[in-house]
């Protein structure tokens, strides 16, 4: 699109990968939205890719050179001024110290707890609430497993830092999936920072006091509004259903299946190739579902991830 300036820009992030710091800059006067703190970056120039821009851009703004550098979401946003199309990415590996070379201020700060720095681009709210997503999104299995080895499953992945959990189970009895629920709840409870997000049953997420509720492909398109939840998430399956998310305002997507899975095992998946081409258009924090372990984490967020979600593999 004509009139849309490009725009690489970088969260930085340090410290534990689980509840990482990340870095704000403080425009300097003279420029637009002077005194506002944005993610460091800059604009894209002709014939630049975003990946060169963004390693340019950290070395001219804060003296360090980018190591790793992971594409993550994509948003645009109309400022009076302009239109910008904002290609973020996760840096967490340089070289240097980072300086204010051409910022006023700098600041670390920890996911959730950005309150206390004002103003700050608008653009960059929805990324704030992103950053407070952990990288494992766990997918219950009593179905399999039987209700209390779930329980015991949960109750040890809790224990280890699982934060997020979708209450999945759709087949069990209405009662026994009730129960199931609420005895999900009460694990939880004991983890502040743990979120539920009951499939596709805003009745039952009510219900029980979920903090969420984790929409099908097939609901995602039957909903008109975004249900008055704290956290929503879809199942995706292709780029309609990931602009449908976007357009409903949700949370979180899961983008799948990515690998043939034990229950499909003869299904080939989209791919790496085709997850990275998805996620390099989604302003979603995407979780690659299908086929994933623990150890593709880290190739996850090499193609645009923010993480992987796991029936069988989190413990």
């Amino acid at each position: 699109m004509s009139g849309i300036i490009e725009v690489a820009a970088a969260v930085l992030l340090r410290g534990d990968p689980a509840a990482p710091e990340f870095l704000l800059a403080q425009r300097p006067p003279g420029k637009p939205y002077a005194g506002y703190w944005e993610f460091p970056g800059g604009k894209v120039e002709a014939g630049e890719t975003a990946d060169a821009a963004l390693r340019r851009e950290l070395q001219e703004e804060l003296g360090i050179g980018v190591e790793r550098a992971w594409p993550w979401v994509c948003c645009e946003f109309s400022y009076p001024h302009a239109t910008v199309r904002l290609r973020f990415f996760r840096v967490n590996a340089w070289h240097g110290e980072a300086a204010a070379i051409e910022h006023s201020g700098l600041v670390w700060l920890r996911a959730g707890h950005a309150a206390g720095v004002s103003p700050i681009l608008p653009a960059n709210g929805p990324i704030l609430r992103a950053l407070a997503l952990p990288p494992v999104y766990a997918l219950t299995h009593a179905n399999e497993n039987g209700v209390d080895a779930e329980l015991e499953r949960l109750a040890g992945a809790l224990r280890n830092g699982l934060r997020l959990i979708q209450l999945r189970d759709k087949t069990l009895p209405p009662g026994t999936r009730l129960d199931f629920a609420r005895r999900v709840m009460r694990l939880a409870s004991a983890h502040p920072a743990a979120r539920v997000l009951v499939n596709d049953d805003l009745q039952l997420a009510a219900a029980v006091g979920a903090q969420g509720v984790h929409l099908s492909s097939a609901s995602l398109w039957q909903l008109g509004e975004r249900p008055p939840l704290p956290l929503v998430g879809a199942s995706c399956h292709d780029a309609d259903d990931l602009a449908r998310a976007a357009r409903l305002q949700l949370d979180l997507a899961l983008l799948g299946p990515v690998l043939p899975t034990p229950s499909h095992p003869q299904a080939a998946g989209i791919g790496w190739q085709r997850f990275a081409e998805l996620a390099a258009r989604s302003p979603l924090p995407l979780y690659a579902l299908g086929g994933m372990q623990p150890a593709l984490l880290a190739e996850a967020c090499s193609h645009g991830a923010h993480g992987i979600a796991m029936l069988r593999g989190w413990h």
